[in-house]
């Protein structure tokens, strides 16, 4: 079901309206103030990634949320393509994910209103401290890929369709390789799982930074191919967003609350909140929402214009 040009306009109108109940607080007696959306004691069901479950970012800033709003939030975590299927399913408020071509498919279907651009941190590829294949330093991320093919040495992909499985996938493409054989190993699980697995075998694998980061102490794996954070190649950014589940598809959805939770997310506080999370004395995300010079295509699926909804 396509996306019309007036249901996307009325969508970003409700969003700003309802994006007010972001600076929303409780009154004294804790009830919420009477101009404000009344959410006290409803809970907000949010599908998001593995990634940001696992590192700890959830637990360390929903509370001032949960606090703030008197209500609970119920994170699912999932890889990005099923959390996008849960919210299409009616399944979830609210999603935060980190793969913009699904993402984009998400609201070109009228699933997803009110995109906002969170926060990124990038992708490496880590692997043994051996280095069976000789990828360590490499300044191009498709030439490392295709190195690890050609001398046959075991890669763990995630194959589970989420944000990073996705980006693995584009790189292999770029790469002009198709994987597969003995030595490409899929386990259908989540980044946690597929740093284990490829710790435990001496393999390469793709992990977000912020992942690795959080679990570098409980494995040998070494980082051998670096993002643009660390001034990498650009391929290997990996930006985050958030989006309000459409209540015009599925009315279950509690679009009040899932507004209030993007306008706090991407206040000032909760930014900041985002780039002081640590793991180790390292930061795993950088926030993204406050900027200058705003651009409007967070808001939209790529390419989308007034012009390109063929009225």
């Amino acid at each position: 079901m396509a996306i019309q040009r007036r249901q996307f306009v009325a969508g970003i109108g409700a969003g700003a309206v309802a994006l007010t109940a972001g600076c929303a607080q409780l009154g004294s007696d804790g009830e919420a103030d009477d101009d404000r959306p009344d959410v006290v004691g409803e809970t907000l069901t949010l599908t998001t990634t593995t990634s940001t479950y696992d590192t700890g970012l959830l637990d360390a800033i929903h509370p001032d949320f949960e606090e703030l709003y008197g209500v609970e939030v119920d994170p699912v975590a999932q890889g990005t393509g099923a959390a996008l299927e849960s919210a299409r399913n009616g399944d979830s408020d609210v999603v935060m994910v980190h793969a913009r071509g699904l993402e984009d498919e998400f609201m070109r279907n009228g699933y997803g209103v009110n995109r906002r651009d969170l926060m990124f941190n990038d992708f490496v590829i880590v692997g043994p401290e051996g280095d069976p294949a000789g990828i360590d330093g490499m300044g191009s991320a498709t030439e490392a890929l295709t190195a690890i093919a050609e001398t046959g040495a075991t890669f763990v992909s995630r194959g589970d369709n989420s944000g990073t499985h996705t980006k693995e996938l584009n790189l292999w493409e770029a790469a002009g390789t198709e994987p597969g054989g003995d030595w490409y190993q899929e386990t259908g699980s989540g980044m946690g799982e597929a740093l284990n697995v490829a710790n435990q075998q001496g393999a390469y694998t793709l992990s977000d930074r912020g992942t690795f980061l959080s679990r570098r102490a409980d494995t040998d794996l070494v980082i051998l191919v670096q993002g643009p954070i660390k001034d990498g190649p650009e391929i290997l950014a990996n930006p985050y967003g958030v989006m309000a589940v459409n209540p015009a598809i599925h009315d279950n959805a509690n679009y009040d609350l899932a507004m209030a939770y993007i306008g706090w997310l991407t206040s000032p506080d909760a930014q900041d909140a985002i780039a002081d999370h640590e793991r180790n004395g390292e930061q795993l995300f950088y926030p993204e929402a406050i900027s200058e010079n705003p651009d409007f295509q967070q808001y939209v699926p790529e390419g989308w214009n007034s012009d390109s909804s063929g009225e």
